[in-house]
């Protein structure tokens, strides 16, 4: 049997000497008792599949609405993708599988309903209250608002995984408030990775949604020299393909490209660097994992693409101005009166001089469709209360 001691030892076996081992994890702010079974990181793993956060991502846009049809990606489909793509990166580089899959199912589950605009006007509400980012909140979720344990709040998940969560950094993603990790030096490669992974996802995915629903197409992707790389090399292996199968044919090859490219990078800085250890990775970590000048070159085109023809497309921006006026409407109508809030979280109010931090716990933690739904019940006086 394969119990947690004789799989910390493979650990030490297997992975290379600067990746993060389950044996020699800082451990949890509450101390437990080890499980028999499971190394720690593998333990964090299963609490977050099974939190409420989690499987309300089913319900949480990425770009489109969750009502607008069910093939587009939503922050369920978004995570699973990034924890894909970070194992299969933590395994090529020898590092710790368990933790940079965990760090990557628990990166979004901070998000507001609505993706980015519902962030926007929650940062926009919650100014005067030091702002909102959903990293932040995604910490907060798992160290405080998750409720599962009677001897303490949150999950009390291992340190190296709560790191990852809060100093998760993307062009999306730039976390002030790091807390108690202020001065923990660079995160572990684990945590690097996811970083890169949820890029190379959102660009995919983003591209496979935005050809689905008919925003861009194949002609003018053609002026994307990274896609129009992969565009040739996949109709030449794939000649007579019909369009959709050619597209997931190129969008699997994109992946594939970036995180090749990904790899060969992070071992050439691993190298240049002479990162021999943890500590190595600690003090003189920054920008380890990262793709190579030309690909990131490349990549910048497309972001700008998708940014220009996609996220400003107008069905878009009448979606985020929707969602936008939603989170606000709510946000006023439950400040204005909190009673109005359930009751698990109009007691959290307490003697608080402002109740806007629960409102926007509330808030946040809704799907696309609750929060719809809530919009009617409040705003509509014909919708049943």
């Amino acid at each position: 049997m394969l119990n947690r001691e004789a799989y910390e030892e493979r650990e030490k076996e297997l992975l290379a000497p600067y990746a993060q081992l389950s044996s020699n994890s800082l451990g949890r702010k509450y101390k437990e008792e080890p499980c028999i079974f499971r190394p720690s990181f593998q333990r964090d793993l299963d609490r977050i599949i099974h939190s409420t956060a989690f499987r309300r991502l089913e319900y949480k846009t990425q770009v489109f609405i969750n009502h607008e049809g069910d093939y587009y990606r939503t922050r369920l489909t978004h995570s699973l993708e990034v924890s894909q793509i970070s194992r299969g990166l933590a395994r090529m580089l020898r590092l710790n599988e368990d933790l940079a899959q965990t760090i990557a199912l628990a990166h979004d589950l901070g998000h507001t309903p609505f993706g980015h605009a519902g962030e926007a006007a929650m940062q926009s509400l919650m100014e005067s209250e030091g702002g909102f980012e959903h990293n932040e909140q995604s910490y907060r979720v798992v160290t405080v608002l998750e409720e599962r344990y009677p001897d303490f709040p949150g999950l009390n998940l291992s340190y190296e995984v709560l790191e990852g969560i809060l100093k998760h950094a993307t062009e999306y993603d730039n976390p002030k408030n790091l807390g108690d990790f202020k001065n923990s030096g660079y995160p572990t490669l684990e945590a690097q990775l996811v970083n890169y992974a949820d890029e190379i996802a959102y660009m995919n995915h983003d591209l496979d949604d935005g050809l689905q629903y008919g925003m861009l197409n194949f002609d003018v992707l053609k002026n994307v020299a990274l896609w129009e790389e992969t565009f040739r090399e996949a109709s030449q292996r794939h000649p007579g393909a019909a369009e959709k199968v050619l597209r997931y044919r190129i969008i699997s090859r994109l992946i594939h490209v970036m995180i090749d490219d990904l790899q060969t990078q992070t071992r050439k800085n691993l190298e240049a660097k002479k990162i021999k250890t943890l500590a190595d990775v600690r003090n003189n970590g920054k920008d380890l994992v990262a793709i190579s000048p030309g690909l990131k070159k490349k990549t910048k085109e497309l972001k700008t693409f998708l940014y220009d023809n996609m996220y400003c497309h107008w069905r878009v921006v009448r979606m985020q101005e929707k969602a936008k006026r939603i989170v606000r409407d709510l946000f006023e109508a439950y400040l204005a009166n909190p009673k109005t809030l359930p009751e698990e979280f109009y007691s959290k109010i307490g003697g608080a001089k402002s109740p806007k931090r629960a409102i926007c716990d509330y808030i946040a933690g809704m799907t696309d469709r609750f929060a719809l739904q809530e919009h009617k019940k409040i705003f509509d006086p014909e919708e049943r209360v």
